[in-house]
C-alpha cells in the first residue's frame, strides 16, 4: 500500500472514533512508530483536527466525530467510479430523485480538464450492456423509505388493497420487485412495483417488524415454500443461459461431467417454471417431476401448432 492509499485508509479508520493512540495505527496498518507519527502530521495538514493528551494513557482526541476531510482517489479509482455509474445509466427509474446520468455529469465537472478527457476516452472504449428498465414504477422512493424506517405501506393493485412491510428492493431483467410480508395475512410474497396503483407509508400502525425479523421470514419462506423438487440436465450453452438468468429457488452443480439444475418450486409457480424452461429450448432436459416434463412438452406442441 502506497502512502496516499494508506492516508486514505487511515482517515476511514478514524472516521468513527473520538480518540486513538499511536498503537492503534501500528496494529491496524502494520507500520512503524516513526511512519505513524509522520502520517498523523500529514493528516493534520489535510484538515484532521485533534488535541494531544500526554501521559501513559494519552493519545489523540479528535475534535469532530464526523471527519469532514476529503478522501483522495487516484485516476484509476476515479475511472472505476465513473464506470460503475455508467453501468447504471440504463435504469430509467431508481429510488432516488436524481438520475445516474445527472450524478455522472456532476462528478465529471469536478475533475481537471485532462482527467475529464481521460475518463471520457476510457468510457468510449468500454461498453457495458444490460437490460434497461422495461417499466417506470412511480413509488420506488416511498418503498425505499419504508424499508429504512421499518414502516408499513398501504398499496393498491389488481383492484385490491393491502398493507405490507417491505424487506428489500430487487431489480432484475428490466423490472423492479420487492419482497414483503402482508401484515394481515402473514403471507410472504414478491411484488412487481410497477403494478402498484397507489402506495403510501402508514404512520398509524406502530407494531412493525424489524429488518432482522423480516430477514427470518424470508428465509423461512425460501426453506418451506418451494416444496416441489425438480432436476434438469443442461448443455454447456444451457449452463451459460442459467448463469445469465436464474432465481433463488434454482441451483447449479456439475456431476459426472453433466451440468445439473435443481431446486424447488411452489404450485403457484408451475406455469412460470414451464415458461422459464421453454426459454432454455433444446439446452435443457427435464429429469423430474413428470408433470413438469409433460407441461414442457405440451407447450412445445402448442408452439409447433402455431406454424
Amino acid at each position: 500500500m502506497n502512502k496516499a492509499e494508506r492516508l486514505n485508509q487511515e482517515l476511514i479508520f478514524l472516521s468513527d472514533k473520538n480518540f486513538f493512540q499511536i498503537n492503534d495505527l501500528l496494529t491496524e496498518f502494520q507500520i512503524s512508530k516513526r511512519t505513524a507519527l509522520r502520517d498523523i502530521s500529514e493528516l493534520e495538514n489535510m484538515g484532521l483536527s485533534f488535541y494531544v493528551e500526554n501521559g501513559r494513557n494519552g493519545g489523540y482526541h479528535l475534535m469532530k466525530k464526523e471527519l469532514l476531510v476529503p478522501i483522495i482517489f487516484n485516476l484509476e479509482e476515479v475511472s472505476a467510479i465513473f464506470f460503475a455509474i455508467q453501468a447504471l445509466t440504463l435504469l430509467s427509474s431508481t429510488p432516488f430523485e436524481k438520475s445516474y446520468q445527472h450524478i455522472y455529469d456532476k462528478l465529471l465537472a469536478t475533475l481537471p480538464k485532462p482527467q475529464q478527457e481521460y475518463v471520457t476516452k476510457l468510457q468510449d472504449s468500454v461498453n457495458y450492456y444490460r437490460v434497461p428498465s422495461i417499466t417506470t414504477p412511480n413509488f420506488l422512493s416511498t418503498i425505499l423509505q419504508s424499508i429504512v424506517d421499518e414502516k408499513i405501506i398501504d398499496i393498491e393493485q389488481h383492484n385490491s388493497k393491502q398493507q405490507i412491510q417491505v424487506f428489500n428492493l430487487l431489480y432484475r431483467n428490466g423490472i423492479w420487485f420487492c419482497d414483503a410480508i402482508d401484515v394481515n395475512t402473514k403471507e410472504w410474497a414478491t411484488y412487481r412495483c410497477d403494478r402498484f396503483k397507489t402506495c403510501q407509508i402508514n404512520n398509524h400502525l406502530k407494531n412493525t417488524y424489524t429488518h432482522l425479523e423480516l430477514k427470518q421470514f424470508k428465509q423461512d419462506y425460501e426453506d418451506n415454500y418451494h416444496n416441489i423438487k425438480f432436476q434438469c440436465e443442461l448443455t454447456p450453452l444451457g449452463k451459460e443461459l442459467f448463469q445469465k438468468n436464474n432465481y433463488p429457488n434454482m441451483y447449479l452443480k456439475e456431476k459426472d461431467s453433466k451440468f445439473i439444475m435443481y431446486g424447488g418450486y411452489n404450485r403457484d409457480e408451475f406455469n412460470y417454471m414451464t415458461e422459464y424452461l421453454i426459454g432454455l429450448g433444446k439446452n435443457v432436459k427435464i429429469n423430474y417431476p413428470e408433470e413438469l416434463k409433460q407441461a414442457y412438452l405440451n407447450e412445445l406442441k402448442n408452439i409447433i401448432e402455431m406454424y
